[in-house]
């Protein structure tokens, strides 16, 4: 069986895309729909594969249940990560029983297989090949669930399942920043893996006030900020920015291949997935980080045809309801 986490308040449609029921927990929908790797889902925040209900008294039972099932899991200690996490109540009873949970597991593991300990890896980067994820969220002080996915599934399914601990990304911060719209494209990169970078090539459609073309040109890059409107006075005045006052939909960059398409436009859904599938058809950019901005739930279903569309075209493909979208889905990714 499969568990699928949503954002709070989204379970439905989360439930929906996979013609499901919500379970009887807040943000979780089980699933025996079998997966493939061409598999999007725009609603789903983390997949814990093969998940199964597990209980435990105390903070020692519950060491001691973990550790022989990692014992049994990983026998040959390969590379591995480990989310915990809690889902249950408000405030730090949850967050202070994980961390106990934590500091028990570790002090067993350093006497039963000290080298399955040496290979943990506690890191956020995109998964590799070789590792190995357990994830373990506490529904209450003495019930959980439980997840193991061997290696190279995590890797595999890198589009559902998360290296951020139940799919969460904090959102960014910077005052500066002519919006907070500028939190989506930072969240968009660090889930696929892929930053821009300094010398980089990067075409803004819809870019006033400016908030994604600002990272851009922090980052060093030359950016072509394209609205009907201009970007806020620093940015206008940046050298490395070239604004075009024109239409985004109609916009192609005149010198070929650009390293990054990014587009946060104001516009019905369709249109913005039609955008992003003729760039992709064309080869006009290396990466790519588009929001699809939604009225309402009736447009949801055209994420299914958006994926049918990319996958082709795409070496890797991304779909995600972020932390810090609103009623939207960003697709982001890298072009063949």
């Amino acid at each position: 069986m499969n568990l699928f986490l949503s954002d709070q308040g989204w379970t439905d449609n989360l439930a929906a895309e996979l013609s499901a029921e919500p379970s009887a927990e807040s943000s979780w929908v089980q699933s025996e729909l079998r997966l493939s790797s061409e598999t999007r889902l725009g609603f789903a925040r983390q997949l814990l594969p093969d998940a199964r209900r597990v209980e435990a008294t105390a903070i020692n039972g519950w060491a001691n249940l973990l550790v022989d099932e990692l014992l049994a899991a990983l026998p040959n200690d390969p590379p591995w990560r480990w989310h915990l996490w809690s889902s249950y109540g408000e405030g730090t009873a949850g967050r202070n029983r994980v961390e106990l949970i934590r500091r028990a597991v570790i002090e067993r593991l350093k006497k039963r297989r000290r080298h399955l300990l040496k290979n943990l890896r506690d890191v956020e980067s995109p998964f590799s090949p070789d590792e190995a994820l357990v994830q373990t969220a506490l529904l209450s002080p003495d019930q959980g669930w439980l997840s193991i996915g061997q290696a190279p599934l995590p890797f595999d399914f890198r589009a559902l399942i998360s290296p951020f601990i139940a799919g969460d990304v904090p959102i960014a911060e910077d005052k500066a920043a002519p919006s907070r719209a500028f939190a989506k494209l930072v969240e968009a990169e660090r889930r696929l893996g892929q930053f821009i970078a300094s010398g980089d090539t990067v075409v803004d459609l819809g870019a006033s006030p400016g908030s994604w073309s600002y990272v851009a040109l922090n980052r060093g890059a030359r950016v072509t900020a394209v609205d009907r409107s201009p970007l806020r006075d620093d940015l206008m005045r940046n050298p490395n920015l070239t604004f075009a006052q024109a239409d985004a939909f109609k916009f192609k960059p005149s010198s070929g291949t650009v390293d990054w398409l990014i587009c946060d436009v104001i516009a019905a859904p369709q249109r913005s997935m039609e955008l992003l599938v003729e760039w992709l058809a064309e080869g006009l950019m290396r990466h790519f980080v588009v929001t699809l901005k939604f009225k309402g739930t009736d447009d949801y279903p055209l994420l299914k045809d958006l994926t049918a569309s990319c996958l082709p075209l795409c070496a890797d493909f991304r779909l995600t309801r972020l932390c810090a979208n609103k009623n939207e889905v960003t697709a982001f990714g890298s072009a063949i």
